[in-house]
């Protein structure tokens, strides 16, 4: 796909008006799983907008894939309520699967099938039949650049059984597509690739992607929730994420002696922790930016060196994650 295309999901519905505000395509109450003593998800409360591109990220082990083998109706909650489209997943868990696309972390084929084969059993698994199905299997293999391929799976390449499993994903036309850790083995091209592509979906379907790889959310996703040890500890928009937490970030730059600054700087009580900048200057995250912006000044004075710069700066999301899942940031 041309980085300046936009991606248009093959319709098999007309599509709805839209609303005057999102509503909630995925609603999770109190959602707990346990594995006897281990908890593996703890109380989540969630809820996804619709048209949003939604990442969910956490590290290894956090809880992500359960969540989304729970909204598949691969594995029951313990307690708790999860709705998914304005439906109970345990009470109508038919009627959910009918609207809902998944794509796993490794995606399963009959390695002897081709891909058409494989879009034309997925659709008939979902219903479809005759010239819809016909229609819809084209349609998908030229939207993922399968068209015309008709090799066995077997010899397709990682980032080939991607596109495929995503075509499969969508064969039902579905309002919300879940997609566990689709980046995570690609190569960089494969991965910008298939990232265009979640990127041009945007506002036609409701696209929950789990994800550990900080940088893919930052790229697509225009809400977020981090999860750790089975518990969110935080939800919202991007902008939201970045502006809560960036407007404690102060960048100093100096002209001289900016390690003996960054010392000084990092024995104030209102220092939370201190790194260098991509650009050479001093980044410190902060408790009380107004007290931060008093003193830096003076102690530059008292390191004898010259103040260039003394602005707010926008934290990544790395520094965010690891704040939040409790780990030291460099």
């Amino acid at each position: 796909m041309e980085p300046d295309q936009k991606t248009r999901l093959p319709a098999q519905r007309p599509a709805a008006p839209e609303p005057a505000s999102p509503r909630a395509v995925i609603e999770c109450s109190g959602l707990t799983k346990a594995f006897g003593r281990k908890i593996a998800l703890d109380a989540v409360n969630l809820s996804v907008p619709e048209g949003s591109i939604f990442g969910f990220l956490g590290p290894n082990g956090a809880g992500k894939t359960t969540l989304l083998r729970i909204m598949t109706g691969l594995s029951r909650a313990t307690s708790g309520g999860l709705r998914i489209l304005g439906m109970d997943v345990g009470a109508e868990a038919p009627q959910v699967r009918r609207e809902v696309g998944y794509l796993p972390d490794v995606p399963a084929f009959y390695d002897w099938m081709t891909a058409s084969q494989t879009l034309e059993l997925a659709g008939r698994l979902c219903g479809l039949k005759g010239k819809l199905l016909a229609d819809r299997v084209q349609e998908l293999l030229g939207f993922m650049r399968l068209k015309g391929n008709n090799q066995a799976i077997g010899k397709y390449s990682r980032g080939m059984r991607q596109r495929l499993g995503v075509a499969q994903a969508l064969i039902n036309a579905p309002r919300l597509l879940l997609l566990d850790e689709p980046t995570s083995a690609l190569d960089p091209g494969g991965r910008r690739e298939l990232l265009e592509f979640i990127g041009g979906l945007r506002g036609q379907t409701t696209v929950f992607f789990s994800t550990h790889i900080l940088s893919d959310v930052e790229r697509v996703c225009d809400s977020v929730a981090i999860l750790d040890k089975g518990k969110v500890l935080s939800q919202s928009s991007m902008d939201e994420l970045r502006s809560r937490h960036g407007q404690q970030t102060i960048a100093v730059e100096v002209s001289t002696g900016a390690e003996r600054l960054a010392q000084a700087i990092a024995g104030r009580k209102w220092t939370i922790s201190v790194r260098p900048g991509p650009r050479g200057e001093i980044l410190a995250r902060v408790s009380d930016v107004a007290a931060a912006q008093h003193e830096i000044p003076a102690l530059v004075s008292e390191q004898g060196t010259g103040l260039v710069r003394l602005e707010s700066a926008e934290i990544s999301l790395e520094d965010i994650f690891l704040e939040l899942v409790g780990e030291p940031v460099p």
